[in-house]
């Protein structure tokens, strides 16, 4: 009969142990669906900024069709992106084409004084470093997220019932790692 209570106990410990991974596991996906959320948002925003910039700039550089053209078509494949791989490239692709919206700035005085102009890049300002953080909570959430799925014993509780690591949210030049200096 000692026995018998023995085997009960520990397979009880053991379905208590799965639970609880598993629910772990399961808060761990929702801080990830929170954390994408979160940048989705603040990428929202910025998507709503960037068309106000283009409509001031081309006030003041209206031959510089090609440049704002670039602008707001990398903001259109930035909105469409889905998935962190495919987000991670728009992103790259649309960092460059402000910063080609920047340089015009710096090659028109008269823009670069402009009250709209420059309230626009500090609301630009204000949503890259809300990006910012938002990534790093996201990733935050990721590196928590594989480190499980990693680890032992809870990897095989991950493999047992299809938790997989995900990817993280990166800039991949190193150069795009910043967000982009809007001071005039």
């Amino acid at each position: 009969m000692t026995y018998f209570l023995i085997i009960i106990a520990i397979a009880a410990l053991a379905v208590f142990y799965f639970v609880g991974v598993y629910n772990k596991f399961v808060r761990k996906r929702s801080m990830m669906d929170e954390g994408w959320s979160g940048i989705d948002v603040q990428l929202k925003k910025r998507y709503d900024l960037i068309p106000n910039l283009v409509e001031t700039v081309k006030g003041y550089a209206s031959h510089e069709k090609d440049t704002l053209q670039q602008v707001i078509e990398a903001r259109n494949r930035a909105m469409k992106a889905e998935g962190v791989s495919e987000q991670n490239e728009a992103e790259k692709n649309l960092n460059t084409a402000l910063a080609n919206i920047y340089a015009l700035g710096e090659a028109y005085p008269d823009l670069k004084a402009n009250t709209n102009f420059l309230q626009l890049q500090q609301q630009l300002a204000a949503v890259e470093s809300d990006v910012e953080k938002a990534r790093r909570y996201y990733n935050a959430t990721v590196r928590e997220n594989n480190i499980m799925v990693e680890s032992f014993p809870s990897n095989l509780i991950a493999n047992a019932m299809g938790f997989e690591q995900t990817e993280f949210f990166e800039i991949e030049e190193v150069s795009q790692r910043e967000a982009p200096q809007i001071k005039f």
